[in-house]
């Protein structure tokens, strides 16, 4: 039991870190009043360039930068769509979606079964007194260790400096934005690369660190799991670590549940963490008139 409630433990903290990095990334974006619904393609060639390069080169942080720098590469495709097109938030979002569904399997289509040794782990000093311990839990790579304070970094970006005043203002009223001289458009640009670097390397984190491994499609839904976890934070990103946790604990349950054998079907067990967001949406959804960003989803023109 000990071992079962260890296992829960470092599973949810290591598959909760990349939906933290991908929720924190989608914060900063709905604040500039964009709703990005290709997060799901922005994760898969963040994965798939992160695991090329890092199993080409051998080195695991290379990879990992420059799966955060294609993820902003990509999502700068977004950026013009919505930004100087005015495109429809929605619909450019899924054509980025299905734009890097298609890259990540080019990218990756000759590294599937290949594998890394990934991100080194790094246990925390003073807890080796404990076998069940040293084995399971607080032996973490470096991406997790850096999640909460990266969350704690865009909380004080958000709210406590003039960029991320000026960044809410856009967000909520991009007329009076307008007024006061703000340059919209690069604020949102600023935002929206903040986003694809972050949705980037929560992608090379599953690849590098959570599975280890290419496989086409392996991010099994997360981007849409982080949007759901942006309206469960109330736009918050010191309150998307529950969210993350929430959601990567129940990851971890359907798995720790499938590995002991557990009657339930498993087809049952896979739906958790999306029975979940399901939830999620139902519960919290009534909260967006409330803590949403007034313009979010709304298309700017300057002519308002």
């Amino acid at each position: 039991m000990i071992s079962f409630f260890a296992g829960l433990i470092s599973g949810t903290i290591m598959y909760g870190a990349p939906l933290l990095y991908c929720t924190l990334g989608e914060v900063i974006g709905q604040r500039a009043g964009m709703v990005n619904l290709g997060l799901e393609g922005i994760m898969l060639v963040g994965a798939a360039a992160g695991f090329t390069v890092a199993a080409g080169t051998g080195n695991m942080w290379l990879g990992v930068l420059l799966a955060a720098l294609a993820g902003a590469a990509l999502n700068l495709v977004y950026a013009f769509l919505v930004v100087n097109r005015q495109a429809n938030q929605l619909a450019s979002g899924l054509t980025v979606m299905f734009l890097g569904t298609g890259l990540s399997a080019m990218i990756g289509r000759s590294y599937i079964g290949s594998g890394i040794s990934g991100l080194a782990r790094y246990q925390i000093p003073g807890v080796s007194a404990f076998s069940w311990v040293r084995s399971t839990m607080f032996s973490y790579d470096l991406l997790v260790y850096l999640v909460v304070p990266a969350a704690v970094f865009a909380w004080w970006g958000l709210f406590r400096t003039k960029w991320g005043l000026h960044l809410r203002v856009v967000g909520e009223d991009p007329s009076a934005a307008f007024a006061a001289g703000l340059k919209i458009p690069a604020l949102q640009y600023q935002a929206q690369l903040a986003n694809g670097f972050l949705a980037g390397l929560a992608g090379a984190h599953l690849s590098l660190a959570v599975a280890r491994a290419w496989t086409e499609g392996m991010i099994g839904g997360r981007g849409f799991i982080a949007i759901a976890l942006v309206i469960f934070s109330k736009w918050h990103p010191l309150r998307a670590i529950a969210g993350a946790l929430l959601f990567g604990g129940s990851v971890t349950l359907q798995l720790q549940l499938q590995a002991r054998g557990s009657s339930i079907s498993p087809f049952l067990l896979n739906m958790i963490p999306y029975v979940l967001t399901l939830g999620v949406l139902m519960i919290w959804g009534g909260v967006r008139r409330f803590a949403a960003p007034a313009a979010l989803g709304r298309v700017y023109s300057g002519e308002e």
